[in-house]
C-alpha cells in the first residue's frame, strides 16, 4: 500500500506545471526558495505550497543553512515511476502483441477459406 501512496504522491506532484519547473530548476543544482519563487507570477506562499507538495512526493530535499532555505532533487521517487510506467507498458504490449496475432490468424483463417 505505501508503494502506491508513494507513486500517487508523485504523480500528483507531476501533475502540475509550476511545480515541473521548480523541478526542472533544482535538476540543475540545489536552489534557494526563494531563487525558486522568482521567476513565478504568485506569492511566495503559493510557490511553498508547491514545494510541500514536491517534499511529500519526496522529488525535493530541503536543507536548511541558518535562514536559507535550500533544496535539492531527489531522483528514487522518479525512478519508482518510472518502473512502475515500464511494469505496465511491458503488460500493455504482450495484451496488444497476442490480441494482433489473433487478428491475423484470423485473417489468415477467413483468407484460405474464401479460395
Amino acid at each position: 500500500m505505501a508503494a502506491h501512496t508513494n507513486l500517487d504522491n508523485t504523480l500528483t506532484a507531476l501533475a502540475d506545471p509550476t511545480r515541473r519547473a521548480i523541478l526542472q530548476r533544482v535538476s540543475l543544482g540545489e536552489a534557494r526558495v526563494t531563487d525558486l519563487a522568482e521567476p513565478f507570477a504568485m506569492s511566495l506562499n503559493a510557490v511553498s505550497k508547491h514545494i510541500r507538495i514536491l517534499e511529500r512526493s519526496g522529488l525535493v530535499r530541503r536543507r536548511r543553512e541558518g535562514r536559507e532555505h535550500l533544496l535539492s532533487l531527489n531522483t528514487l521517487p522518479f525512478d519508482e515511476a518510472m518502473a512502475w510506467m515500464e511494469t505496465q507498458r511491458a503488460s500493455w504490449k504482450r495484451s496488444l502483441e497476442a490480441l494482433d496475432a489473433l487478428l491475423e490468424a484470423e485473417d489468415a483463417a477467413s483468407n484460405t477459406g474464401e479460395g
